[in-house]
């Protein structure tokens, strides 16, 4: 049977004919409606309740315990061991060539470039120290030049010029003065300016 309720109501009725008289039943189905809810509302209504309490008791069970929670982070964030320091040494028959140049205003740290071995480094490695002392007095010499801070980094005859000027013109001035020294092959000028 469904919700709705049904019921059965029997009635006995004698019935007289001229010839006879016999008993007839008569069945009579009554529906009460309750006036209400239905039984699959009710089944929603029960569904949508509990899954209201669960999310409501996880939420209270998850502000409880922030600790436990916030020290199971913080653990499994740090990192077991330090990794070892690794420090790489330039090989004993060649040494690094460190180039600095003094700047009176602003002070950038040491430049050490560590030469690539070659078949011919040796007469290389000479000849870039000549041509790297040769720019060095240059720029220091030249009392335009000196105030700059422009630093010069010598590899194979290849001269990487960095720094920062006042113009274009003083730029370009620079970059022919070391050009004109014996044995650089190439300049990289990289000299900003600035206005």
């Amino acid at each position: 049977m469904a919700y709705d309720d049904e019921q059965a109501r029997r009635s006995r009725v004698v019935v007289e004919t001229p010839t006879s008289r016999r008993e007839v039943t008569q069945t009579e189905a009554v529906r009460n409606d309750r006036g209400g809810i239905s039984g699959a509302t009710v089944g929603v209504i029960v569904v949508v309740a509990i899954a209201l309490i669960t999310i409501v008791v996880l939420f209270l069970m998850n502000g409880q315990s922030p600790d436990t929670t916030n020290a199971n982070l913080a653990a499994q964030q740090q990192p077991a061991q330090q990794p070892p320091v690794i420090v790489q040494q330039p090989a004993p028959q060649q040494p690094p060539v460190i180039i600095q140049q003094p700047a009176p205003g602003a002070q950038q740290p040491p430049v050490i470039i560590n030469q690539a071995p070659s078949g011919g480094s040796a007469p290389s490695l000479s000849g870039d120290s000549a041509i790297q002392a040769a720019i060095d007095k240059r720029l220091s010499d030249d009392p335009t030049f000196s105030s700059l801070g422009v630093t010069a980094i010598v590899l194979d005859g290849k001269v990487t010029l960095t720094g920062t000027v006042k113009s274009e013109a003083l730029k370009s001035q620079i970059e022919k003065a070391i050009r004109a020294i014996r044995g650089v092959k190439q300049i990289d000028n990289q000299i900003v300016v600035m206005s």
